[in-house]
């Protein structure tokens, strides 16, 4: 099976072609820079290095959140388009879980997590074998941290926004907080291609962005709805 892969959903622009099970190339940049007008070039470019056309696509994998509201939508929207044209399945990947995958050798939890501002973020759990121990979630992370910590479990902390938390991560769980090396913490979409390899795939239309809240403009105006 021929999967290309597409994560657009933050900071972390990647694509990836899989062949039959085998990384044939991969293009991932952590730049804060316009995903809409570098992913296609950067699709474009990785299907000529590794001698892929369109028509030999059997399925693409995307990310579809939780993380930037344009930035996921930015890749689904590429990705559901490319597989409506191609009349071939799309399937939509946690980007959580694109990140979980980083521990998967990782003898315990992990929780991947993305900052969401004002303390909260977007968050989960997993196990090894990527089995969710408990359900994605956007929640205050000094909440969430003391949810963990009545496990009584070494957990894996990944994220690209490790550093805002950090410290509040090592104050509430203490030894049993592990951080790996910083490589670790950015989602790679050769991952999201084998995630797509063997979820059932619906259809084009019904994959929606995983946004776990919605966005701030739309929750401002339906309190002004209300109050009308």
């Amino acid at each position: 099976m021929n999967i290309l892969a597409i994560d657009t959903s933050n900071y972390v622009m990647g694509v990836a072609v899989v062949k039959d099970g085998v990384v044939a190339g991969e293009y991932v940049t952590h730049l804060k820079k316009n995903h809409s007008i570098r992913l296609m070039p950067a699709i474009d470019a990785l299907m000529e290095e590794t001698n892929t056309s369109p028509e030999e696509l059997d399925r693409i994998a995307v990310a579809h959140g939780p993380g930037s509201y344009t930035g996921v939508r930015i890749g689904l929207t590429t990705a559901k388009t490319m597989a409506w044209a191609l009349d071939i399945p799309v399937v939509g990947i946690s980007s959580l879980e694109a990140v979980a995958r980083q521990g998967a050798f990782f003898d315990g939890y992990i929780c991947p997590f993305f900052d969401a501002r004002r303390g909260l973020v977007y968050t989960g759990l997993y196990g090894q074998d990527m089995d969710v121990m408990k359900k994605e979630k956007n929640v205050l992370m000094e909440e969430w941290l003391h949810e963990l910590k009545q496990l009584d479990e070494r957990i894996l902390f990944v994220s690209q926004d490790l550093a805002v938390h950090e410290d509040l991560i090592r104050d509430v769980l203490g030894e049993r907080a592990v951080i790996p090396a910083y490589p670790y913490h950015y989602s790679r979409p050769s991952l999201i291609a084998f995630s797509g390899e063997v979820k059932e795939p619906g259809p084009v239309h019904e994959l929606v962005p995983n946004y776990l809240r919605i966005p701030e403009a739309e929750a401002k105006w339906l309190e002004q709805q209300k109050g009308q």
